[in-house]
């Protein structure tokens, strides 16, 4: 059976269907015909090869002309998304090591950089690798992380347990994934991305945990026992990030206007501690401290006048290692007697919590803590203001009732 042209038009001067299917046929056009063996298939190219200029061919086929056709359709609309020549060139551990190098790593912080090396050398590669890029399937995604979520650890040593990825870990994992995709969109090496529909594992809703107000005087006396006051006594009166507080310069404080600025982080990457830009645009931000506060900075700094550092290490002299700030935290709390599990972070909740029910408003929280939105302060401490809110109902139900 002859060829049927997936393109024709009637020609003006005699009324009749032309046939524009010419010896070399353009990208997007194709025929279809009825095979010996019943079946219909599809014909189409794909493209050219950009170095000998032959055109790429490929076919669908169908039982029926109409499902025929159908599908010829749908082909034809992906070959315009996608550069024929291309679509065979990488793998997904190729592509994901190309575009960590080309596109990621020289426009995120040095510590982003580090997770993302690792969830491509430690989760893509070993898990979903090896499969041609093109051939790529959400479904092939789902599995991935549906096995992530109870095998996706790294087994570090022999005996080791517990071996499921936490959920946000997994989310962390396809906000990478979909951005690697993305670009293999954009670069015409294939025409959708997977990665677009994916079941993902809920928030964690973590457990916020705060030092009660009536132990933090016994907190402080240890941390003053230890010599490390100001440095405690900063963090619970700012909300600092452990990474901020231990980069402080004494250059950041202004005596004058009793001001300090945070424009820099501390992290640990490959094991070496190392000054990075703030977590977001946000993060850097000018905040007033308490002059009780300043007070104590001031005596920081007769105690080591030459060292440029607020905090420095008394083992080293230089930055604390942001692990270690947590480790002094834990001695503290038991020298106290603190028997509540409360890591460092929770001292930045302690600050944001005791602020919002002195009666400090959320966009005022919000700038000093460096949060991208007051909504997003309302939202992590939302028990506070809900403690608030039935406070203002009791106290206007008082109110009211003296009125009437």
């Amino acid at each position: 059976m002859e060829a049927i042209p997936t393109s024709r038009s009637n020609s003006p001067a005699s009324g009749k269907e032309v046939n524009h299917m010419a010896k070399k046929r353009a990208n997007g056009e194709g025929n279809i015909r009825k095979r010996k063996d019943g079946r219909w298939e599809g014909r189409y190219t794909a493209g050219h090869d950009p170095e000998t200029g032959k055109a790429i061919y490929k076919n669908v086929l169908a039982k029926t002309q109409k499902e025929c056709k159908e599908k010829l359709a749908a082909a034809l609309e992906q070959a315009g998304k996608v550069d024929a020549h291309k679509t065979d060139q990488y793998t997904v551990g190729q592509w994901a090591e190309a575009w960590f190098e080309n596109y990621a790593k020289p426009s995120i912080r040095e510590t982003t950089a580090a997770y993302y090396k690792n969830y491509i050398d430690k989760h893509i590669i070993p898990n979903i690798g090896k499969i041609k890029l093109n051939k790529l399937t959400t479904l092939d995604i789902q599995k991935f992380y549906n096995k992530a979520k109870t095998k996706g650890r790294v087994k570090r040593y022999e005996g080791m347990k517990d071996l499921s990825l936490s959920a946000k870990t997994i989310r962390g994992l396809h906000a990478m994934l979909r951005q690697c995709l993305d670009q293999a969109v954009q670069e015409r090496l294939i025409p959708y991305n997977p990665a677009v529909g994916c079941k993902l594992p809920p928030k964690e809703k973590k457990e916020m945990h705060t030092l009660p107000a009536e132990k933090i005087s016994a907190y402080l006396a240890a941390a003053e026992e230890h010599g490390v006051l100001p440095m405690f006594y900063l963090e619970l009166t700012t909300g600092l990030r452990r990474g901020e507080l231990v980069a402080l310069l004494w250059d950041d404080l202004d005596l004058e206007k009793q001001t300090l600025t945070v424009s820099k982080s501390a992290g640990r990457i490959n094991g070496e501690v190392k000054v990075t830009q703030p977590k977001t645009a946000n993060s850097m931000r000018t905040i007033y401290l308490p002059k009780e506060t300043v007070d104590l900075l001031v005596q920081e700094h007769s105690k080591h006048p030459g060292n440029p550092i607020m905090f420095p290490s008394p083992v080293t002299g230089n930055l604390y290692g942001p692990d270690c700030i947590g480790r002094l935290h834990k001695t503290l709390l038991k020298k106290a007697g603190i028997t509540e599990n409360i890591p460092f972070h929770g001292f930045r909740h302690t600050f944001a919590t005791l602020a919002i029910q002195q009666g400090v408003d959320a966009k005022t929280v919000s700038s000093i803590l460096g949060h991208y939105s007051a909504g997003f302060t309302l939202d992590t401490y939302t028990h506070v203001t809900g403690e608030m809110q039935k406070e203002a109902a009791q106290r206007m139900g008082s109110f009211m009732a003296q009125a009437v």
